[in-house]
């Protein structure tokens, strides 16, 4: 299944330091010195490819993407020019034929350990955009989302049966047993046996890959106008910041009261986080809360967030290697 943790909270809350630790000022390039305060991406990651050191080589892979969403715009933070230099690529979310949501032309870098990763990520954070407020001297104005995507290698033999699958094959057999004498049934089921060809074996034991993506999400705080004192450009990026951000908590507020509906596509973010949203997936939210007495109108809206989170339940796990489970939260 798919992973994702995101912090949400007020502009100048502690997000970014959250999500990446403390960050260099010169170039908001993120220090990975002082192990105590690393943030949850690097820590996340070092965790990541310890549990892949730990399996057999070459059986697992690990590719990123780091992107943006500013004012309601996908941008490629990965994309190089004929120069080699990296700058912002829009791109566009679309939906699969499989229900999956996904971005065409996005770079996709291969890493083999925690810190190339780290150096991708850096590159990316060179480009977010920035601006200063009252609240917060380098308010981040775009959603930060870095996701991995991991691709495991299973044998035939391990990749077992979906619940689905079992189903039919038991109804199938009941079918068959009410249809033919027992001996027509031996006869029959050992001249299959006889007919299935060293091909044939070989297709069933042929590898499959499973692809799951843990996406970290560093969201832009939720501002009030008023105490940001933002104007022009930077309105606007209000603006957008504060829709997206209703239409993540509508898209929660859907998942927790079960809806027929659940609105992923009102926004970019929302659409791009479908997957490790909604579905099966593990989603983690943190909740980052200003302690300033000025600020609890802001802090009931961050907490009045996650009370919505905390009533999702998950329901039936469906996934493609194993049977069926009960609720998980």
């Amino acid at each position: 299944y798919n992973v994702c943790i995101m912090a949400y909270g007020q502009t100048g809350s502690g997000k970014t330091y959250t999500m990446l630790g403390p960050q260099l000022e010169e170039n908001f390039a993120f220090s990975t010195k002082d192990e105590s305060e690393l943030g949850i991406i690097p820590r996340a990651t070092q965790e990541v490819f310890r549990l892949i050191s730990e399996k057999p080589p070459g059986s697992y892979w690990v590719e990123v993407s780091v992107v943006e969403v500013y004012n309601n715009e996908i941008f490629d933070l990965l994309a190089k020019d004929s120069c080699g230099k990296v700058f912002g690529v829009k791109r566009d979310v679309v939906t699969t034929r499989e229900g999956k949501s996904d971005v065409p032309l996005l770079t996709h870098e291969t890493v083999e350990n925690a810190s190339e990763f780290l150096h991708l990520v850096n590159k990316g954070l060179q480009l977010r955009v920035r601006h200063p407020t009252l609240v917060h001297a380098h308010s981040s104005r775009s959603h930060l989302v870095v996701t991995l995507t991991i691709t495991t290698i299973v044998s035939g033999d391990n990749f077992g049966t979906s619940w689905e699958d079992e189903q039919t094959s038991q109804r199938l057999n009941k079918e068959v047993s009410c249809t033919f004498p027992q001996k027509m049934r031996d006869n029959k089921s050992t001249s299959s046996s006889r007919a299935s060809s060293p091909a044939q074996l070989e297709a069933t034991e042929k590898p499959k890959q499973v692809k799951t993506r843990l996406q970290l999400v560093d969201l832009a705080g939720s501002e009030c106008v008023g105490m940001s004192g933002v104007t022009g450009a930077a309105l606007r990026e209000t603006s957008f910041i504060n829709r997206s951000l209703s239409a993540l908590a509508d898209v929660l507020g859907a998942i927790a009261e079960q809806r027929s509906h659940v609105p992923y596509r009102n926004s970019k973010l929302t659409h791009l986080l479908q997957d490790s949203v909604g579905g099966d997936a593990k989603l983690l939210v943190m909740l980052c809360i200003s302690p300033d007495q000025k600020y609890l109108t802001e802090s009931m809206q961050s907490l009045g967030f996650g009370t919505r989170a905390r009533q999702v339940q998950r329901g039936q796990v469906k996934k493609k290697n194993f049977p069926g489970q009960g609720k998980a939260k």
